[in-house]
Parts: structure tokens; C-alpha cells; sequence
């Protein structure tokens, strides 16, 4: 974690350098498999291409975090000209948690949301939406922009980044794999083997849901993180909780189409841009609002008490 006056966590700290070791090694032995797979066929050349080619995926994904989630959010960057209560509350968010302001971005869309995204404290940013712009009183967004911070000092969006990539070589290996099927990708070393196109898919198929359990695990616990370091910070939880609840509520008056629309960046928005759903399951990027609500009135009593 990035030194910053935020709370330390060292549960978060620690379940990040696990997953990261552990999808590392997944994805070295995807690489590794993939390339004497296909050494079989296509001779030493071309396993050293695909060793290439999943070393380039994870690079571009570091490189290129930020970029990629400003574009699939259609955001673009504000100056403090355009935007210069936004990049009030970020300064002085910045100055108390003693770290370096990242850059801001705005999208232009209805659903009341925010992210962080970048590879360093130093290339990050901070994006907002104009539906949450419309939507907070500035307590409640003081409180949204510390929890996206938070992130960014934790380091988390770019651990999370970066260990997607597991999934992302193995979910476009599966899916290039069917087409072998019809390709004439049956070639085998004898009656006894599988086709080349099968086993690429298996060993495809076991690291992408290997990788999407524990992302998806190390996602919801990165959450609660980032609400207690953001309440910590702000020294309002309950600012937090109520900016929580107006998010979710909100999300009920949005069109499904423009939901659907945004499904990419759940994993890293404040709350899932999702509605009448429950989150109490396997596959969900955030925890529960109950248990978020319960996290921050659990903090909110703790700086109540004397002397805290």
C-alpha cells in the first residue's frame, strides 16, 4: 500500500499478494501449457509467439488501465476551470490523506456512479458521472470520492487489472478454441489423443474459472476496504452510508439498456450498476448494501464513543 495518512489494511494487503501470487502462477502454467501444446504442432516458433502474446496482454493491461476504462465510460478529463467544486473536494481529500491528486475525469451519463482506475497514484484517475454529480449533496460526495481514493492508495485497481489477465488470455483462448472445432482442428498424434482444439479449451476453461472466483472473491472484500478507509478519512461514515443508499436506489430508475451498457466496469464502480438483484452470491462484484451499512454504522458508533 501506498503511504498515505489512510488506514492501513493489512487484511486487504494481504489477500491482494495472494491472489496475485496465485493468478500469477495460474497464468505462467496457462502460458506454459499452451505453449507445449501447440510446440507439438506448430514447432518451437510458434510456443515462443504464444509465450509472447500472453506477456504482452498482461503489459498493455498495466499500461493501458486507464485509458481503457475512461473509454468504455466515454469520459473525458476536467480541468479545475470546467469542474472546480469536483476538483475542490479532490484537493482537499488529497492534502488529508497526504497523497498525490490523480487525474479527473467526468462521463456523461444518468447512472449515479464512480470509479478509479491507473497503474500508480502518480498515473491515475478519479471519474464521476453527471448522475452522480445530480445526485449527492457534496457531504455525500466528499465521502464517494475518499472511498475511490482509497483505492488508489491501497494500490487495488491495478492489482485487479492486472490479475484479470488470466482470465481475459483464457476467456479468448476458449472461445477461439470452439472455432477449431469446425476448422478442421481435430489433428492429434494418434488415435488415443485428444484433439488439439479440446484441450486448449479445457485447460482454457479451468484458469478462466479459477481466476474469476478469486477476482471476484478479492473484489468484494477491496470494497469494504476502501468504505472504511474512505470513513476513516472523512471522519463521516454516515455521509458514506447515505451516498450509498441514494446510488442503489437510484439505480431502479435507470433503463436496463443503459445498465447492460456499463456491465464492464462493475468491478469497478462504487456499486454495481444493477437492479433488483440480489448481491448475496458467488458470482457478485460488491458486497451487500446491508453489509456496508452495517461496516459503516459499526465505525460511526466507534467515533462516537469518547475519546475515539
Amino acid at each position: 500500500m501506498a503511504r498515505t495518512r489512510f488506514v492501513p489494511d493489512r487484511g486487504l494487503t494481504t489477500r491482494m499478494t495472494l491472489v496475485m501470487l496465485l493468478l500469477g502462477a495460474l497464468f505462467v502454467a496457462l502460458i506454459g501449457a499452451l505453449m507445449g501444446i501447440f510446440a507439438q504442432y506448430g514447432g518451437p516458433g510458434f510456443a515462443v509467439l504464444i509465450g509472447i502474446g500472453g506477456l504482452g496482454v498482461v503489459w498493455y493491461q498495466w499500461w493501458s488501465s486507464d485509458k481503457v476504462a475512461m473509454r468504455a465510460m466515454r469520459a473525458r478529463e476536467v480541468t479545475p476551470e470546467e469542474a472546480p467544486e469536483l476538483h475542490g473536494m479532490i484537493d482537499r481529500l488529497c492534502a488529508l490523506a497526504d497523497m498525490p491528486k490523480p487525474r479527473v475525469g467526468v462521463a456523461d451519463m444518468a447512472i449515479p456512479n464512480a470509479f478509479a482506475t491507473g497503474r500508480s497514484p502518480d498515473r491515475s484517475v478519479v471519474c464521476v458521472t453527471t448522475g452522480i454529480l445530480g445526485t449527492l449533496t457534496a457531504e455525500e460526495l466528499e465521502g464517494v470520492l475518499a472511498h475511490e481514493l482509497s483505492h488508489v492508495a491501497h494500490r487495488d485497481v491495478l492489482v485487479m487489472t492486472v490479475a484479470s489477465s488470466a482470465g481475459i488470455v483464457a476467456g479468448m483462448l476458449a472461445s477461439g478454441s470452439r472455432y477449431g472445432a469446425f476448422l478442421g482442428g481435430n489433428r492429434r498424434d494418434n488415435n488415443n489423443a485428444l484433439p488439439l482444439w479440446l484441450v486448449v479449451m479445457l485447460v482454457s476453461l479451468v484458469t478462466y474459472a479459477i481466476s474469476f472466483v478469486l477476482l471476484k472473491v478479492l473484489s468484494r472484500y477491496r470494497e469494504l476496504a476502501a468504505d472504511r478507509a474512505g470513513a476513516y478519512l472523512t471522519m463521516q461514515p454516515q455521509a458514506l452510508a447515505s451516498a450509498l443508499q441514494k446510488i442503489t436506489g437510484e439505480m431502479n430508475a435507470i433503463p436496463d439498456r443503459d445498465l447492460r451498457a456499463s456491465k464492464s466496469m462493475n468491478a469497478f464502480f462504487i456499486a454495481p450498476a444493477i437492479k433488483g438483484v440480489s448481491l448475496r452470491t458467488l458470482t457478485s462484484t460488491h458486497p451487500s448494501l446491508e453489509q456496508r451499512l452495517e461496516q459503516l454504522a459499526r465505525i460511526q458508533a466507534e467515533l462516537g464513543r469518547p475519546g475515539a
